[in-house]
């Protein structure tokens, strides 16, 4: 524990499993190397911790037992005087003049009010502590006050909104004790953001929040395969009938009491404007439901600040976002209400073991000319898309024989060839919607054994029995979408096998940087990549994977 905040893990320590588990509510991974791994304090993981029930004296005590050398006493203060600057405001109902920004400490009032930020957004002074809050700002000032660090504990509550009810099969189905718990902990806070594996229901998770709601429900989701994957489930784990469940996307414009909607439909854009964001008013939505929320655009980020009276539900698998826009997911969505560590989930066999395997290939020397004679934005490009990644692709294909394997890039050329060599069939952003759910379907019946995907397979597609995922390329150094890739191996197995994720990186290039770039998520979550060179592969010698 160091006096700049880092934390340095010593990962072959007998107590570094367990010492990665208690500081993850708080710390976040910044480098995974072999040996030592890097983890950070900042003030927003620590305000998440705060606000998921942690106190500075849990956090505290957890340094002092697993660090090795004496913590700096500066830092313990820090910790502490940083997680009680939650909460020190906050957004309340007052009886009589209705919504108000309070504070337990009047200086730290009087010093938010003078930010330029802040000053548009609030009424007129009522006491020494109070102030009115225009009701159409409670989201913009929630954003403005987390960038002056001085996060706000929104206890205003929310409207009920219209009623609808909506029940559990019960006899058919029993949610997981930490599906419960998460529904729980997102209900009792209000709102904010549920962090689960991918594979790990999610979506129930969503359903079980809307039987607690008990009311109309807003489900925004990536694409028109995944709103269609939400009906399917709504309708088998609900009491809801197919007339009450509505798909807003590119193929249809229905508002139902329950309607399911697009991300991309939602932010198209029209003569300067978002026409089809209207459906957040189109009625008096009781809880709206954010799926993958670490990829929510920015125009729905906007209208979000703009209906804090609802409650709001985000779910992910990670709160990694590449565009740095953490903070406002805290402030306009929520809170962290629960996390679960993805090898948690894995004990207890709701999730696939995973084998993570890095496969690395060398550029031949005329390549590897091309390549340091490149420009810099075209260097990626070449070496993600290497020709030797398309023989180790094969070879790994052909060593999985009896598997339904996922093969998955970045690059349309290079999807199309690997399509033509493996005789897979290729899906991309182009691919018809139904055409992708027949493909999908026919590979969950086992008729197609090998998908070749662009992706848009990256998000909530349902592919049990899929065991390997084969990565050749990717956007860059995106931990999120390595997550997502991860995830689309670990449903748990009905004969309980292990899945196997292999990156292919071409050593030597940026590839392999943004390779290391990428796997810090999951290190955090206690994967571990084996590395092993292309050649191991030629030669068959398999014994190491």
């Amino acid at each position: 524990m160091q006096s700049d905040k880092t934390l340095l893990l010593e990962v072959d320590h007998k107590q570094a499993d367990e010492c990665r588990k208690a500081i993850a509510p708080f710390a976040e991974l910044e480098r995974a190397p072999e040996h030592i791994h890097t983890y950070r304090l900042t003030p927003l993981g620590l305000w998440n911790a705060r606000a998921a029930g942690h106190d500075a004296e849990q956090v505290v005590d957890v340094l002092l037992r697993y660090s090795r050398y004496p913590v700096p006493h500066a830092l313990l203060i820090d910790v502490a005087e940083t997680m009680s600057r939650y909460g020190r405001l906050q957004i309340n109902n007052h009886p009589v003049h209705g919504l108000v920004l309070q504070a337990l400490d009047a200086a730290v009032l009087e010093e938010v009010l003078r930010s330029r930020k802040v000053s548009p957004l609030i009424g007129a002074r009522i006491d020494d502590t109070t102030v009115l809050v225009h009701a159409s700002e409670r989201g913009h000032l929630k954003q403005a006050l987390v960038k002056l660090g001085w996060p706000a504990e929104d206890i205003a509550g929310y409207v009920d909104g219209e009623r609808h009810a909506i029940g559990l099969r019960a006899e058919d189905w029993q949610p997981r004790p930490y599906q419960t718990e998460a529904a729980e902990g997102f209900w009792h806070g209000g709102s904010g953001v549920v962090v689960l594996p991918c594979g790990s229901g999610k979506t129930l998770v969503g359903t079980l929040a809307m039987a607690l709601a008990q009311a109309t429900t807003l489900i925004l989701v990536t694409n028109t395969v995944s709103a269609r994957q939400w009906r399917d489930e709504l309708l088998r784990r609900t009491t809801l009938t197919a007339d009450e469940i509505g798909e807003y996307s590119g193929a249809k414009k229905e508002i139902r009491p329950v309607t399911i909607a697009t991300y991309q439909v939602m932010t198209t854009k029209r003569q300067g404007i978002y026409p089809h964001l209207e459906v957040f008013d189109s009625r008096d939505w009781g809880l709206i439901i954010y799926d993958e929320v670490h990829l929510l655009p920015a125009p729905i980020f906007r209208f979000t600040a703009d209906i804090q009276s609802r409650r709001r539900l985000g779910l992910t698998a990670t709160l990694v976002r590449e565009d740095g826009r953490e903070s406002d997911v805290f402030s306009l969505i929520g809170p962290k209400r629960y996390d679960a560590p993805w090898r948690d989930i894995e004990a207890q066999g709701y999730i696939a073991p995973a084998d993570c395997i890095e496969v690395r290939v060398t550029l031949p020397d005329a390549d590897r000319m091309a390549y340091a004679m490149a420009e810099p934005e075209d260097r990626y490009r070449l070496a993600a898309s290497a020709p030797e990644k398309l023989r180790v692709a094969e070879e790994i294909v052909a060593r999985h024989s009896e598997e339904r394997v996922l093969v998955i890039g970045q690059y349309l050329d290079q999807l199309e060839e690997l399509g033509e060599h493996l005789d897979a069939p290729v899906i991309t952003g182009a691919t018809p919607v139904r055409e992708r759910e027949r493909l999908f379907a026919a590979f969950r019946v086992g008729e197609v054994r090998v998908l070749v995907v662009s992706k848009v397979a990256n998000f909530s597609i349902d592919l049990p029995e899929a065991g390997i995922a084969v990565q050749v390329s990717g956007s860059f150094g995106s931990r999120q979408e390595e997550a997502q890739r991860l995830g689309r191996v670990l449903r748990p197995k009905g004969d309980g096998r292990a899945a196997h994720f292999y990156s292919i990186v071409t050593r030597d290039t940026v590839d392999a940087d943004f390779a290391q770039h990428r796997q810090r998520f999951l290190a955090e979550q206690g994967y571990s990549y084996r590395i092993i060179d292309a050649e191991d592969i030629h030669a068959g010698s398999w014994e190491a994977l």
